[in-house]
C-alpha cells in the first residue's frame, strides 16, 4: 500500500517557519505521509492565482491525494473551513473560493464544514488555521478517518469562476488571468478555441499591441522577442524568450487579450 500524499499550497513564503510548522503538525499525526510542496510563493492574500495554480496541478496527482490550500485573508472571520471530497481526492482549506476551480475539475464534489474539533489542534488560533485546522484535519484524513466525521455537508460554498472569453465573428476576446514566475502571461483562451486553425492564420494581441501568430516553442523566436503559444495549462500564453512578457507589455491579470483568426488566401 502506497503512503498517502498531502500537497501544500500557501502564500506563506519560505523565509518564515509557517510551512515547516504545518508539516510538523501533519507528521506528528501521520509520520508515514508523503508531503509535496505545491507552491508557497503565492502573492499574499491573493486567492485567485492560488485557485488557478491548484486547479492546474490536481490532475497530475494520484487518486486519493489530499490537497491543502491556505491562502486565507479571512482567517479568524466567519468564513468556514472546508473539506471537499471529489472523485479524484480531497481538498482542504478555507471557504473563500480557493478550492472551487479544483473541486470542479476533480468532479463529484461534496463539501463539508469542519466542525469536529477533535480533528483540530487546540487551542485554535485566530491567525493560523493552517496549523490548527487544515494541517491536522488533512493528517487525520490521510490516516483513513472517514470524511463524514469532519462535519455536516454544506451546499453554501463560495464559488470562483474563471473569467470567460467571448467571440465576435473570428475574434476571441479574453484576458490575462495569471502571471507566472518567468513573467509569462497566462490567458483564459483555451487551446481548443484556436486548435482548429493553422498557426499562421492566428494572431494574438495584448491590449493594442500585436504579439504574433502562435509559435510551437519558446525557441521559435529570437532571444528577447515576444511570442504566443499554447502552454502547459492548455491555454494561450504570451511570453518573451529569455525575458518577461509582464515587463515588456506592462501587463497583468485583467489585461485584455485578443486572438484573431485571419482568413488568408492560399
Amino acid at each position: 500500500m502506497h503512503s498517502p500524499i498531502i500537497t501544500l499550497l500557501t502564500d506563506f513564503g519560505i523565509t518564515d517557519a509557517f510551512v515547516g510548522i504545518m508539516k510538523g503538525v501533519i507528521l506528528g499525526i501521520n509520520p508515514e505521509v508523503h508531503l509535496v510542496d505545491l507552491a508557497h510563493g503565492i502573492p499574499p492574500q491573493q486567492v485567485v492565482p492560488a485557485a488557478l495554480l491548484l486547479r492546474s496541478a490536481v490532475g497530475f496527482f494520484p487518486p486519493g491525494t489530499i490537497h491543502v490550500a491556505v491562502v486565507d485573508p479571512g482567517v479568524g472571520s466567519e468564513r468556514q473551513p472546508l473539506v471537499i471530497e471529489t472523485e479524484r481526492g480531497i481538498l482542504v482549506g478555507p471557504d473563500n473560493g480557493v478550492l472551487w476551480p479544483a473541486a470542479v475539475a476533480m468532479h463529484g464534489a461534496v463539501a463539508r464544514r469542519v466542525e469536529n474539533l477533535d480533528l483540530c489542534r487546540r487551542p485554535i488560533s485566530q491567525t493560523f488555521h493552517g496549523r490548527d485546522i487544515f494541517a491536522p484535519v488533512a493528517a487525520h484524513l490521510s490516516r483513513g478517518v472517514d470524511p463524514d466525521t469532519v462535519g455536516p455537508i454544506t451546499s453554501s460554498v463560495v464559488e470562483m469562476s474563471i473569467p470567460a472569453t467571448h467571440c465576435v465573428g473570428s475574434v476571441i476576446h479574453g484576458e490575462i488571468i495569471y502571471v507566472d514566475h518567468f513573467g509569462n502571461l497566462v490567458t483564459n483562451v483555451a487551446a481548443e478555441a484556436v486548435a482548429c486553425f493553422p498557426a499562421p492564420e492566428v494572431s494574438v494581441s495584448i491590449g493594442h499591441k500585436l504579439v504574433a501568430g502562435l509559435a510551437t516553442a519558446y525557441v521559435a523566436v529570437p532571444v528577447g522577442a515576444p511570442l504566443a503559444l499554447v502552454g502547459s495549462w492548455g491555454v494561450v500564453e504570451i511570453a518573451v524568450r529569455n525575458g518577461s512578457a509582464a515587463r515588456m507589455f506592462a501587463a497583468g491579470p485583467g489585461t485584455p487579450v485578443t486572438v484573431v483568426v485571419e482568413r488568408r488566401d492560399a
